[in-house]
């Protein structure tokens, strides 16, 4: 973007006050610097597809109205020049002589019309003596006074800045624009390869009565109507699961969930996930859906399983994916063996020497979880499976069937983050209603994480769930997964904090 006529941050206050003073101008003048419409015939991209082949100099005697933001002005005698762009980024030339649109068209261009400002250009395609496709005006017409300076290049927007007003970085930043584009492509393909295995999309309350489907604090919430206190989902998993019991054999939800916990480069209060579920799958067989589904999205946003993130570097998501075991990594990482029946006393020693700060709360499965994310979780950069988390951890998943006091779950890491979780789902309804007695046990003490026992999936498993493999991914790490950005860069508008005044 050109800096020419763009305000130092100085002028800031003096450029709010010359713009208001423009727009009262054009209104007492009769000109509405807010129309209802201005003509439009084609956008700035069907423009530049049409006339992609036009030799200099050529004047096509075709007329069109076009439409853009001004991100660049230069202001002579008896010429002016601008680039406009649309919303896709697209940009066109706009060409304004004396001779075309007459003296007082001319001066009123050149007064009340400044960076940023949204204008509606008639006149002939032409390509100037440069080569430079343009559109020559005959007319032109204000559609949107923009009363706030655009950011300049000598002082691009801070993260912060950036995520605090995307309605801005969208307009001076391409990969911004890029990044918007990148989330409906990705959702398309995921869609797509849930189409092709016959899996069917459903939607589940996002307000319930009671949270449940993972370990997580959830938001508070009430219902005046009902009188209630009601829980934004932390997860759909029961509500799904619910659907395969009604014979909806293979399920996926496309969902927001809120977690009232942290935020950071990978987690957000408020995100997007994917949840499946497929009868008569299990672990393994959920694991290649995914694998699938991620390099789907890769090929259709780049082409190929090998990416390319925002700084260059690339990442191979392709082929079979590594595999590791939970208690092997730890045991290789602290240099002695642990297994899931390892007491939680040599646990705690065993974190004490590698200086690590421990939660009186944690369990003898969190506290191993913790472990492992110390002394392996930088190894993880590749695509890897990680295979067998504690049973006391996974209170909806299945026992392994050789290995005790181990579950049937997988931790998906790419780039050194946990993309996706799996597991071979836990349909024996009288062993569920023990795990979630534990879990309430645990939440009476403390745990704001634990789940409550939900009494009506218990009855709904009570009639007979089948075998089942069950997935949740992070939609917004997906993109982390194929972008290399982080979490607040990948979701459009996430939560900040009010602005301090």
């Amino acid at each position: 973007m050109s800096t020419e006529n763009a305000p130092i941050e100085e002028d800031l206050p003096e450029q709010l006050r010359i713009r208001r003073e423009k727009r009262a101008s054009l209104l007492e003048g009769g000109i509405e610097p807010y129309p209802v419409s201005v003509p439009r015939t084609k956008t700035l991209k069907e423009v530049r597809e049409k006339y992609s082949a036009l030799e200099i100099d050529v004047a096509t005697g075709d007329i069109e109205s076009l439409t853009g933001r001004i991100i660049f002005k230069r202001d002579t005698g008896k010429l002016c020049f601008a680039t406009l762009r649309e919303g896709d980024g697209t940009e066109l030339q706009a060409m304004f002589s004396l001779d075309k649109i007459g003296q007082e068209s001319i001066d009123s261009w050149k007064s009340d019309i400044d960076l940023g400002d949204i204008v509606s250009v008639t006149g002939e395609i032409i390509t100037s003596k440069r080569g430079e496709l343009s559109i020559l005006a005959n007319s032109w017409k204000l559609a949107s006074k923009s009363l706030r300076p655009l950011p300049n290049d000598h002082k691009p927007m801070s993260e912060e800045t950036r995520v605090r007003m995307r309605y801005v970085d969208l307009i001076v930043r391409p990969e911004a624009r890029s990044n918007a584009r990148l989330r409906p492509q990705v959702m398309r393909s995921l869609r797509e390869t849930f189409h092709d295995q016959n899996f069917i999309e459903v939607e589940t309350p996002m307000l319930q009565v009671m949270h449940g489907g993972a370990a997580a604090r959830p938001f508070k919430s009430f219902s005046n109507a009902y009188d209630m206190d009601l829980y934004l989902r932390i997860a759909p998993e029961l509500f799904l699961k619910r659907c395969v019991v009604g014979g909806i054999e293979r399920v996926f939800e496309i969902n927001r969930n809120f977690r009232n916990e942290g935020a950071d480069s990978s987690h957000s209060p408020e995100f997007a996930m994917i949840e499946s579920y497929q009868a008569y799958g299990d672990w393994r067989s959920i694991a290649d859906l995914t694998r699938e589904l991620v390099q789907n999205a890769a090929m259709a946003v780049a082409g190929s399983h090998v990416v390319t993130h925002h700084d260059g570097r690339q990442a191979d998501l392709g082929g079979k994916w590594r595999e590791i075991s939970l208690y092997d990594a730890i045991s290789e990482g602290v240099g002695q063996s642990v297994t899931a029946l390892t007491p939680i006393a040599e646990l705690k020693t065993i974190a004490t020497k590698l200086g690590m700060k421990i939660d009186p709360k944690w369990i003898t499965g969190k506290l191993a979880e913790e472990i492992f994310e110390h002394v392996a979780k930088d190894q993880l950069i590749a695509p890897t499976f990680v295979m067998g988390f504690p049973v006391d951890t996974s209170p909806l998943v299945r026992a392994h069937r050789d290995i005790p006091g181990v579950a049937e779950k997988w931790d998906l890491y790419v780039d050194g983050f946990e993309l996706a979780t799996g597991y071979s789902e836990l349909i024996d309804p009288v062993i569920q209603r023990d795990r979630l007695v534990e879990q309430a046990t645990l939440g009476a003490k403390g745990d704001l994480e634990a789940m409550q026992v939900d009494e009506d999936f218990l009855r709904a498993m009570e009639f007979g769930m089948p075998p089942m493999g069950g997935m949740g991914m992070g939609v917004d790490r997906l993109l982390m997964a194929l972008t290399g950005l982080g979490i607040r860069e990948t979701i459009l508008f996430p939560l900040v904090k009010p602005e301090v005044e």
